[in-house]
């Protein structure tokens, strides 16, 4: 019987996606997963993929501003364009809480575009940042756009919003 999504660990997942510039078998993983089929149809009539649902996800979380149709998937604008507004804990920290540098994304393109995606999401569901919503009361939080060119000023009075998941990582 084929793998499908629901039966992918979270934890396994994201670890494969930290690890995938080290790794030949983190990589495979990664593309494996993405690929698997969620049981569920896309509006065109395709099979939806583990890749599809992260970047509904990831567009229904993240690209507001985009007004993208219900059911859209983000695309590399739309992940390029949200990438710098994602801090960890809450606005105005040191570069280190900028989700993008913390993961060494220096650029989103179509090459990683959805691998940005699905490390975001699956941190929220089973990495460093699920755990730190639960132990800490640290979460994601959608910033203004392009707080790396911000003053202090404007980062400490920008707009922003706490995103997480109910329940995490089974």
């Amino acid at each position: 019987m084929a793998a499908i999504a629901k039966d992918i660990n979270p934890k396994d997942f994201y670890d494969a996606i930290v690890r995938f510039d080290e790794s030949d078998e983190a990589q495979e993983f990664y593309y494996q997963v993405m690929d698997l089929p969620t049981g569920r149809t896309n509006s065109d009539g395709s099979e939806e993929t583990v890749r599809d649902r992260i970047l509904k996800a990831y567009a229904v979380l993240f690209c507001e501003e985009a007004n993208l149709e219900p059911g859209a998937k983000a695309g590399v604008d739309e992940v390029a364009d949200t990438a710098d507004r994602l801090y960890i804990g809450g606005a105005g920290y040191d570069p280190q809480h900028w989700y993008r540098m913390k993961y060494h994304f220096p650029v989103i393109d179509d090459d990683n575009y959805d691998r940005f995606a699905a490390l975001v999401l699956s941190d929220m569901n089973a990495g460093p940042l699920h755990d730190a919503a639960l132990n800490d009361g640290d979460t994601l939080v959608v910033g203004e756009a392009d707080p790396l060119h911000m003053t202090k000023e404007q980062r400490e009075n920008q707009k922003v919003k706490s995103v997480s998941f109910e329940g995490g990582a089974k």
